[in-house]
């Protein structure tokens, strides 16, 4: 990339992180774009359309929660290990208004498994599936749960505490409700 490329990528990246946590995913890509100093066009050059953009966002984020995984991976406590990450997962995404709902959509339509935000997802399934699979091992957790329907509810708990922003206790009671039906 040219470094005038790159440097508008970088803009543009930097005022989407900005709009995302301000106004939520459903933010103005024009705004963005001009917020930037470059036109809409510029924008989709670099970012075909803004699931694209959503997932450039939260590369950072993924690649933080990936490693947290597998910190977490090594530890005495598997079933603890995986609430942890779980707890993890509903920080971030409610850090940006929209995006649990976004992720849930993406995660759940099975017409679009290859858009960037599903992409931006795989990375996250494998690393919940490798604390799942040590906490069922460890007989602390139900062999029936996929991390799918797992990760569904994390982005349900994240979705009702951006809905219910008076309840800051919220995300940490549906968790440990949802909890409470993950034991054997």
């Amino acid at each position: 990339m040219r470094a005038d490329a790159r440097r508008n990528h970088e803009r543009l990246l930097a005022e989407a992180r900005a709009a995302f946590a301000a106004h939520g995913t459903d933010a103005s890509l024009e705004d963005i774009a001009r917020r930037a100093g470059v036109g809409i066009g510029t924008l989709y050059r670099h970012f075909p359309n803004r699931e694209a953009l959503m997932n450039a966002v939260f590369q950072e984020a993924l690649a933080t929660l990936v490693q947290r995984s597998r910190e977490l991976a090594g530890t005495e406590e598997p079933c603890r290990a995986l609430v942890e990450w779980l707890r993890s997962l509903i920080t971030h995404a409610g850090e940006y208004r929209g995006l649990s709902r976004a992720l849930m959509s993406a995660m759940s339509s099975p017409y679009d498994g290859s858009s960037a935000l599903a992409q931006c997802s795989l990375p996250l399934r494998a690393a919940g599936e490798r604390l799942l699979d040590r906490a069922v091992q460890a007989g602390t957790v139900r062999g029936d749960v996929p991390i799918g329907d797992l990760m569904q509810l994390t982005n349900a708990i994240a979705l009702a505490a951006e809905q219910n922003t008076g309840d800051a206790e919220l995300a940490d009671r549906l968790l440990a409700l949802t909890l409470r039906g993950l034991k054997p």
